[in-house]
C-alpha cells in the first residue's frame, strides 16, 4: 500500500505512521503462513482490507472485487483482525479508576459546557443487522429491526470511557442500562466517584452525576430532561441538552467515518459485536494520536458554539437522518423524591448562580 497522500488517509482514516504502529502491533497475530497452493495474505493487506470495511460498510462481495481475495477469505479474516485491534487499543476505552480521573472529566464538562458536578453524558444506539439466525424475536427492536444495543459514556473530549454492546434488540429499553455492567457498579458504589459536595454559590451537598435523555430513568446520578415545560424547567432542559450535546457529536462521528455502522450488518449478532467495538477502539486511538487526530476529526468536525449558538458540525454533512444508529425508545419511569430533588437544585443553580447570558434566548 502507498504510504503517502489524501488517498491513503481517505483509506485507513489515519496517518502511516499510525496505521504502520497498529500493523506491527498485531502483525504477529494476523499474519498466516504460506501453502502448498497459495501464497497466505499479507498482514498489511488483512489490515488495509479491515480497515476499509469499516470505513465503508461495502459487502464483501464488493471488497473481494477490489481486493481480488474472496469474499470467503475476507468474512473469515475481517472478524480475526477486528479482535486484535480491540485486544491491542482497549487500554484507550476505560472508565476512570480513581477520584482525581473522574474530577478532571467534570472539571471539562464544567469548563467547556457550564454544567458542574457533570462526570460524562451517556446514550444508547441501535446498531441494525441482518435477521440473525434462529433468533426469533429477541432482537427484533420497536423500530420493527434487528439490532444489537451500544451502551456509551462520553467524557469532555468525545472519547468513549465505558462502552457496552450486544444486548440483544428486543430487551426493552428500559432494560438495556440495568444490564451493563456500569450500573452494577454504579448500585454497588465503587466507581470511585467524587464525594458529595455543594455546586458553586449554594449549600446543598450534591452528588456527581451523568447527563442523559428520555430513555433513561432519573436517579441520584443520573439527570434526564424535564417533561414539562415551565421556564425554569426550559432552561434546564437546554443547560442538560448543551452537556448532552458531547455524546451525539460522538456518536456521530464514529458513524460518519465507520460507515458499516450505518447500513444493516450482514454478520451474525456476535461477529457484529466484535466489529462495533473495533470501531470505539479505533475513534478513541485516533482522537488521542497526535499525527491522526486531525485526520479524523479535523477542525469543525464537531458541534460549536458561539454566544449559544450551535454551529453544525461537518459529521452532519450528508448523514442527516441517514445515518442508522436508531436511539433508545423513550419510556416513561418513576422517580425517586431525592433525585427529583437533585434534580431541582440543578435548575435552581441555572437559573441563578450557574445562569449563562444566552440561556433565555435559547431555552
Amino acid at each position: 500500500m502507498q504510504e503517502d497522500g489524501a488517498h491513503f488517509r481517505n483509506f485507513t482514516r489515519m496517518s502511516s505512521d499510525d496505521f504502520f504502529y497498529l500493523l506491527e502491533s498485531i502483525r504477529d497475530k494476523i499474519t498466516r503462513s504460506d501453502t502448498h497452493f497459495r501464497k497466505a495474505i499479507t498482514a498489511e493487506e488483512r489490515l488495509a482490507i479491515t480497515l476499509r470495511y469499516l470505513a465503508t460498510g461495502d459487502s464483501f462481495s464488493s471488497l473481494q472485487y477490489l481486493f481480488n481475495v474472496s469474499k470467503q477469505v475476507i468474512s473469515k479474516f475481517v472478524p480475526e483482525v477486528c479482535k486484535e485491534i480491540i485486544n491491542t487499543l482497549s487500554q484507550h476505552v476505560k472508565v476512570p479508576s480513581t477520584t482525581d480521573e473522574w474530577l478532571k472529566i467534570a472539571e471539562k464538562f464544567n469548563e467547556t459546557w457550564n454544567f458542574p458536578h457533570c462526570l460524562g453524558a451517556l446514550d444508547g444506539k441501535h446498531i441494525p443487522l441482518q435477521c440473525p439466525i434462529n433468533s426469533g424475536s429477541i432482537y427484533y427492536n420497536y423500530k420493527s429491526n434487528f439490532s444489537i444495543v451500544l451502551m456509551a459514556l462520553v467524557d469532555g473530549d468525545y472519547n468513549f470511557i465505558f462502552v457496552d454492546v450486544g444486548c440483544q434488540g428486543g430487551v426493552s429499553d428500559g432494560g438495556v442500562f440495568k444490564n451493563c455492567q456500569l450500573y452494577k457498579d454504579m448500585e454497588k458504589n465503587i466507581l470511585k466517584f467524587p464525594g458529595c459536595s455543594p455546586l458553586p454559590g449554594r449549600n446543598k451537598e450534591m452528588p456527581y452525576v451523568f447527563v442523559a435523555d428520555e430513555a433513561f430513568a432519573l436517579t441520584e446520578n443520573i439527570m434526564k430532561p424535564y417533561s414539562g415545560r415551565h421556564r425554569k424547567e426550559r432552561i434546564f432542559n437546554y443547560r442538560l441538552s448543551r452537556a448532552r450535546r458531547i455524546v451525539e457529536n460522538a456518536f456521530g462521528i464514529i458513524s460518519a467515518v465507520f460507515r458499516v455502522l450505518r447500513k444493516p450488518m450482514l454478520l451474525e449478532p456476535e461477529t457484529a459485536k466484535v466489529v462495533v467495538m473495533a470501531t470505539i477502539c479505533l475513534h478513541n486511538f485516533l482522537r488521542k494520536s497526535h499525527s491522526s487526530r486531525n485526520i479524523y476529526t479535523p477542525d469543525g468536525t464537531f458541534d460549536k458554539e458561539k454566544n449559544g449558538k450551535i454551529i453544525p458540525g461537518s459529521w452532519r454533512e450528508g448523514n442527516g437522518d441517514k445515518s442508522s444508529l436508531a436511539p433508545l425508545e423513550n419510556v416513561p419511569r418513576k422517580s425517586s423524591i431525592s433525585a427529583q430533588n437533585i434534580r431541582a437544585e440543578f435548575t435552581d443553580y441555572f437559573c441563578s448562580h450557574g445562569s449563562v447570558p444566552w440561556q433565555n434566548d435559547y431555552a
